[in-house]
């Protein structure tokens, strides 16, 4: 009996990215991430901020795959309908979640406070989970096999990292970290490089700033240790060719 093969669609929410206002990057980097986990991107829809469309892609798409990912339209503003959209497509009220009130007052605390449109990124569709995001503080959502994501492409891929493994029918992902003082965007070229020279493998780049010095944590994931190995040898040569002496375990 063949194996089977776990499949996952994205819809792609909002105006600017039809009008072409915006270019869409989240298709590559999400079928980035689950082909490193074994699950395969199927298909991918754009819809604008209309709530008929969305319950309609939402509804068509959730039950021919295992998994449906939507990003765009979880902001504060107006028109960011997405939550009220995938409610009415599930056939549930919208609520406040107690975590995610609790997560934007703290990250609001000192920037002005907790809003009513602040507010309005707590609300989720009932019963559903929080997906962490390290970056502005809003969480993902999580319903059944449907996973809302932020449209931005950076908060995209932290909440994204959350959801590593967590999968089912995705093959355990390994993962080696390697750390150097040096600033992301001297070595991007090479980790692009690098990345694209290995299939089946993400690298992910986690720039900080620390002790007044720039630095990056870069993790190598794959379901595949060997691959794992390779990059992660490839990578302390690039950093030591570009005269950066790198930390194994990272930083």
């Amino acid at each position: 009996m063949s194996e089977r093969i776990w499949t996952a669609a994205l819809v792609v929410i909002g105006d600017e990215i039809l009008s072409g206002r915006t270019q869409d990057k989240n298709v590559a980097q999400l079928a980035s991430w689950l082909n490193v986990q074994g699950i395969r991107l199927a298909e991918v829809r754009v819809v604008p901020d209309v709530q008929d469309a969305i319950v309609e892609a939402v509804n068509a798409l959730r039950v021919r795959n295992d998994y449906l990912f939507t990003t765009g339209g979880i902001g504060p503003t107006h028109d960011d309908i997405t939550v009220d959209a995938i409610a009415v497509a599930l056939g549930v009220s919208v609520v406040v979640h107690p975590q995610a009130r609790a997560v934007l007052e703290r990250h609001y605390e000192t920037r002005g406070g907790l809003t009513d449109a602040r507010l309005r990124m707590a609300r989720v569709p009932e019963g559903a989970d929080l997906i962490a995001n390290r970056m502005s503080g809003a969480p993902g959502i999580r319903w059944g096999n449907v996973f809302i994501l932020a449209g931005v492409p950076h908060i995209t891929a932290g909440m994204l990292d959350a959801l590593t493994g967590t999968l089912e029918g995705g093959l355990p992902v390994l993962s080696r970290t390697v750390g150097a003082w040096v600033a992301e965007s001297e070595i991007a070229e090479m980790l692009g490089e690098t990345e694209r020279a290995h299939p089946g493998v993400s690298i992910g780049s986690y720039p900080f700033f620390r002790e007044g010095k720039t630095g990056a944590n870069f993790v190598v994931r794959a379901t595949d240790a060997a691959l794992v190995d390779r990059v992660v040898e490839a990578l302390l040569g690039g950093l030591r060719a570009a005269g950066r002496e790198p930390i194994e375990g990272g930083i």
